[in-house]
């Protein structure tokens, strides 16, 4: 592969919950797409979905109106996989977390793409090593992990594979980059790969003091909200470290590292919720109640509102543009 070849034509499979947004990113861009799914219905209610996105947008201020239908005219959409990925010069997986389905899609896009396209896995816990094992051209193979929702958060994790190219990775950040996204480079291949370690590290604490009853869902979720989720948006956690003092940290780490939760499980509180089928908003219930109220919960898009009015202070760039 050369890292002059362009990429203008994408390919999405899979156009659920992360896949529609991921689409709507490359069209925004000024890619043409293709999406594809299992059935009609499921792309219909993706394409409805990033129409309803976009309005969102240009109702914040990080799109233009009158953009809507140019960008909706860059996405097509198929049941046949052959016709989305035959002349893609980038294919994004986004299908459920399951590693056989996943290496039956790579190994038929692998015979279908051509030579130059680069095959990435949206997958939150996987290895590429495993997913594309039955690829040839295993220096195609990256992960790109974007985080929900796709059209809004800026950042991508790129990892490197066993088989995976520098120039592989070099195109990927430099397209992403071109999309608007902050590539974040992830060179060794672990578990989880590298932020949801970091996000899976603070759920478990959570976990831990709402089961031992520190105090409520509602207290946790404001207190986070409104202390360390500002100050970590605006400069991260290592940031925070040498603003703060890396010797303060040192003995609060030492008093505090032995009190921190431990599980190596799933603690009894999620265990109980899963269970009973309350499984957040989707099934009503979880931590808390909602109500449905059609193709885009209410709390999901205030959710996304909040997100939006953020990323016009902290990525002022982007207004106008895409997510």
């Amino acid at each position: 592969m050369n890292r002059e070849v362009g990429i203008e034509r994408v390919a999405v499979i899979g156009s659920g919950l992360m896949g529609h947004g991921i689409a709507q990113v490359f069209a925004q861009g000024g890619c043409q797409v293709t999406m594809h799914d299992t059935n009609k219905s499921l792309l219909q209610n993706a394409e409805q979905r990033i129409r309803l996105n976009l309005l969102a947008l240009s109702r914040n201020g990080l799109e233009d109106e009158g953009r809507t239908d140019e960008i909706m005219s860059r996405i097509r959409s198929t049941v046949d996989l052959g016709e989305a990925v035959a002349d893609a010069d980038f294919v994004t997986e986004s299908v459920p977390e399951n590693l056989h389905l996943k290496t039956e899609i790579f190994k038929a896009i692998d015979a279908l793409t051509p030579k130059h396209a680069i095959l990435a896995s949206n997958t939150s816990m996987l290895k590429i090593t495993d997913i594309g094992r039955e690829v040839k051209e295993k220096e195609r193979l990256v992960i790109t992990h974007w985080f929900n929702p796709p059209y809004l958060i800026p950042a991508v994790e790129v990892v490197k594979g066993a088989g995976t190219s520098h120039d592989t990775i070099e195109r990927t950040v430099d397209f992403l980059e071109k999309m608007g996204k902050v590539p974040i480079r992830v060179a060794k291949e672990v578990p989880g790969h590298l932020l949801n370690r970091i996000q899976f590290a603070l759920f478990r604490e959570t976990l831990g003091l709402l089961q031992e009853g520190v105090t409520t869902a509602e207290e946790i979720d404001k207190g986070v909200s409104a202390s360390l989720g500002l100050r970590l948006a605006a400069i991260g956690p290592l940031r925070s470290i040498d603003l703060a003092g890396i010797d303060l940290f040192w003995f609060g780490m030492r008093d505090m590292y032995s009190h921190l939760d431990n599980s190596s499980e799933p603690q009894k509180i999620i265990q109980e919720k899963v269970k009973a089928g309350h499984v957040g908003r989707k099934s009503g219930k979880g931590f808390f109640e909602y109500k449905s109220n059609g193709l885009v919960n209410s709390e999901e898009r205030e959710r996304d509102d909040k997100i939006m009015k953020l990323l016009m202070i902290l990525y002022p760039k982007k207004r106008g543009k895409n997510g």
